[in-house]
């Protein structure tokens, strides 16, 4: 069981305030939407759930550890932040390939079904770079799925996708967080 705890964080650029007295728990097996407008500061919000940003005030605690102080960096996440970044030169099973030898925790197998639970095919040869921005998207969320992670982080996720993909991604997150017991944590404008 994970629990993810925001105890009154701030955080701001120079004098320009993003957010302040932040709190929430996130625990396993629950989905949370982050709904605002553009710039209300949702991306940043995540930036920090990740690690990736220091706040300015307050702490981020996983099961009782200090997000920046025990640790530099949620130790199982997956992110989807802002427009991802592929080596564009390659294919996506390639691209995810060269990520998972990172952590060395998965194999083909596991690349191989993140593809397929996303609707891409991991036998195609075809270059990140001729994607469409729904493909692109689609493998980004691959790469966030692909290790099992504990706690998922997802920047718009339906971003560019088609409504049945979106469905099948809905879908995706729904078994996660039922099967695997994930804390799926996403921002959007949309309210539905």
């Amino acid at each position: 069981m994970t629990d993810l705890h925001l105890k009154s964080i701030r955080k701001n650029y120079k004098h320009n305030v993003i957010f302040e007295d932040l709190s929430f728990e996130f625990s396993s097996g629950n989905i949370y939407g982050i709904v605002g407008y553009n710039g209300s500061g949702k991306t940043v919000l995540l930036k920090c759930l990740a690690g990736l940003e220091a706040i300015t005030e307050g702490k981020i605690e996983l099961d009782g550890s200090i997000l920046g102080i025990d640790f530099p960096f949620l130790p199982s996440v997956g992110v989807i932040i802002e427009t991802p970044g592929f080596l564009e030169g390659y294919s996506g099973f390639d691209n995810l390939h060269q990520l998972a030898l990172i952590k060395n925790k998965i194999g083909e197998k596991e690349i191989i079904q993140s593809m397929i639970d996303v609707g891409l095919d991991p036998s195609s040869s075809k270059k990140v770079k001729h994607y469409s921005l729904g493909m692109k998207q689609k493998l980004a969320l691959a790469q966030a799925f692909m290790e099992n992670p504990d706690i998922l982080l997802l920047d718009e996720p339906t971003l560019g996708l088609d409504i049945k993909s979106k469905n099948a991604v809905i879908d995706k997150l729904n078994q996660l967080v039922n099967e695997k017991k994930m804390a799926v944590i996403l921002t959007t404008h949309q309210m539905e």
